[in-house]
Order: structure tokens, then sequence, then C-alpha cells
């Protein structure tokens, strides 16, 4: 095992995954023992393969079968980072939490709900539990938990007691793993209830954080089954389920001035399947710019994504016209909501339009499974004008001339034009 490298360790883990619904054992545990050992370079390496091929791709194929395959590795998993956690004891508190059960409580003093860590899946998940645990629990203090960057989506909102938890997308296992022990400090509260989203930060509600009598667990890749509806949808229908009323997406962020109509956002959050390419993208905008609108363009979080746009900027030469945003996606998401059209990949961007109801197109390329499209299309409490485009990879060809149509229609109708 020493000579193959952890990325084709984590291949034929997820490999006889998704054939057999098990997995090597030798392959697994070579990969974890790379994962939790000493070697700072080895484990980052073999951490970052664990989480990238196997854990993600189990997660975006909103397979229920492969739910169970996911509980049983990653039980597996906790046991092998954190000894004095039972891989049978988590399986078995696994299936008995994500069971949706009527709440029967009464009012408490706080609600917690834990962040998902992406910023958009925060907008278009976590969002729905606060807005329905704040109508819910009118009197009680509505706390989000999460990283400070996410907390500043609902910085504008008084309701909203922000909680800071730090967790690294690019971390070693057992700092991923370990980060939910910090949580049980912050959620020993006995007059509190706990709202997990399928978050990260219990490993999709693996590693218990508090009292299982209060802790009420979404179940995101299983719930809903066959149906073709979006993750906000669900949400709602499992808090309509277990609380009695629903949700909506929203977001709040701090106050700002608006700088342009037209909001554009080009990041992919580093996943380069979902990118169409530079010549697609510089078609795009300059189509935008013949409505003579302003346009603003996000330059990301820096790196790869900065340098991209700043030479979209630079070929397009029309400073008059075409400004580009640098800071907070917050910061970014405060002008989405005062634009009057949002173009941009599968990102962020995308559900922060539809939170705010803002006419948008999105390009939805990259996606590992139908179901994973359907899931994360963009889904608004207010309808709104919008068209999500499915690019496959047998549409990639295709794909400038539907994106200009949807374009045109969308802009148009949206009195733009």
């Amino acid at each position: 095992m020493e000579s193959i490298s952890a990325a084709d360790l984590a291949r034929q883990v997820i490999d006889a995954c998704l054939a057999d619904r098990t997995w090597p054992q030798r392959a697994l545990d070579a990969l974890l023992e790379r994962a939790l050992g000493d070697d700072k370079r080895e484990a980052a390496e073999a951490s970052r393969a664990f989480f990238s091929i196997v854990i993600e791709r189990l997660a975006d194929l909103f397979e229920p079968a492969l739910v169970d395959v996911y509980v049983r590795l990653f039980s597996h998993v906790a046991h092998r980072a954190l000894p004095q956690f039972e891989t049978a004891a988590l399986v078995h508190r696994y299936r008995r939490i994500s069971h949706v059960g009527r709440y029967r409580g009464s009012d408490v003093e706080r609600v917690y709900v834990l962040s998902r860590i992406t910023l958009g899946a925060d907008i278009a998940v976590t969002s729905v539990f606060l807005d329905a645990m704040k109508r819910r629990f009118p009197d009680a203090e509505i706390c989000f938990v999460g990283p400070p960057k996410n907390a500043e989506l609902f910085l504008d909102d008084p309701r909203i007691l922000p909680i800071a938890v730090n967790y690294g997308r690019s971390a070693l296992l057992l700092d991923r793993v370990t980060a939910a022990k910090e949580l049980e400090e912050i959620l020993d509260d006995s007059a509190s209830i706990v709202i997990d989203p399928d978050s990260r930060l219990t490993q999709l509600g693996i590693v218990p954080v508090c009292d299982d009598a209060r802790y009420f667990f979404f179940e995101s890749r299983a719930y809903g089954g066959d149906s073709p509806a979006t993750l906000p949808m669900l949400a709602d229908q499992w808090l309509q389920e277990t609380f009695g009323l629903g949700g909506a997406p929203y977001l709040a962020p701090e106050l700002d001035d608006t700088e342009a109509e037209i909001a554009v956002s080009l990041g992919v959050g580093e996943n380069e399947e979902k990118r169409i390419g530079d010549e697609f993208e510089e078609a795009v905008v300059r189509q935008l710019m013949t409505y003579g609108r302003p346009i603003l363009i996000d330059r990301g979080a820096g790196g790869e994504e900065s340098d991209r746009v700043d030479a979209l900027v630079e070929r397009l030469a029309a400073p008059h016209l075409v400004k580009t945003h640098t800071g907070p996606f917050s910061s970014f998401a405060r002008q989405i909501l005062g634009s009057r059209f949002y173009f941009g990949y599968d990102s962020a961007g995308q559900h922060a339009a539809a939170a705010g109801g803002v006419p948008l197109v999105s390009v939805f390329a990259g996606f590992a499974s139908e179901r994973m499209f359907e899931r994360w299309k963009p889904t608004g409490p207010k309808g709104g004008l919008g068209q999500v485009l499915r690019i496959g990879d047998a549409e990639r060809a295709s794909a400038l001339g539907r994106t200009q149509r949807a374009i045109a229609e969308t802009v148009e109708a949206a009195g733009l034009a």
C-alpha cells in the first residue's frame, strides 16, 4: 500500500462504495493512517483525497442507498480519529436521529442553527431554518453557529446572534473531526435546542455534539427520495413536518451602496468542471455590455479567480461600464440584492440572487448526478424571473448559444433591454 498514492487509495474506496455498497478495508485504513499520521504533508494530501474523492462524491450523488454507506464508513473514520466513539454506536445513533419526528417541546431560550460551512449552502439551506426558527420561537435567541464570514450574510438581521466556530475545508482530517468537540462546550445549554441542517461541523450528523433529546437533524441527502424538489423546498417540508411551519431562503448582509445594475460572478469554488471557459465568459459579458447598464464582476477570494477576472476586464477595455468588486462575499451579496439582473455559474451568487428575487441566468455544469442538479437549483421565496441552464458534458458546445438566448429573454422580461 505504501507505493499507492493517496488519490489512488481514495479512488479504490469510492469505486467499491459505488459498485458494491462497501469498501476495501485495507485501502481505507491505509488512507486513514496517512491522513491521521504525524507527517503533515502526507496527512494533508491524504485528507484532501479522502474528502474530495470519497466524501464529496458520496454526498453529491444524493442517492439514498449511499447514505448508509456514508454512515458506516464515516463512523469508522470517527472511531479512528476519536477512539472514544464506537463505530457501531455511532451508526445506531445516526439511524435514530435521522428519523423525522414532531417537536413536542415547549418554548426555549435559544435555538442554535449550525452552519453548512459553504456560503451557497448557508443561503440555500441554513437560512431556511433560521427563517422558520425566528417565527416558531419569537422570544428565543436564534444563534447562527459557524464561520464569521458566513455569519456576515445575516449581519443586518437583529434576530440572528452569530457564534463563531471555524472549520477549515482544507484542514487535516483530525482537525475537521475534532471541530465538533468545540461545539460541545457551546451547545452545553439545557435551555436550548440544536438544528443541524446536515452540517460539516458534525460530519453530516455523525459526531455527537449535544444531548440527542435537544438535537434535530435534517438529513438532506436521502430526504425527498426520488423527488425533483430543490434543497430549500425539502428544508421547508422537513420544517413543516418537524416544527409545524416552514421557511424560505433569505439573507441580510450589512447595508451598502449599490454600484451596478448587473452583477456577475464567474467563481466556481475551485471546481473547474463548473466553468465553460474564457471565451464563453468574455462573450457573455460583452453581450451584457450591449444593454448599456453598469456591470459589477466579483473578483472572488483572490488567486486564480481574481487573476481571471482582472484579465477579462482588461480585454473588455470598458472602465466606464464594467467594474470589479473586491472584498468578502457578503459585500458582493449586498450588491446582488441591489442589482436588477445576475449572471453566474453554480455558486453562492445564484442562491443570493434567488433569495432576493433578482432575475438571474445561472449556468449549471459539472454536476455529479441529475439529482444533484435538481437539489441545488437556485430557489427563492419570491418566484421571480430566471433560467437555470443544465450543461452536461455533451452540451458544452452549445452552452454559449443557449446562454445568450436565456440572457436576452430574461433581460427583456426584467425591463433592462
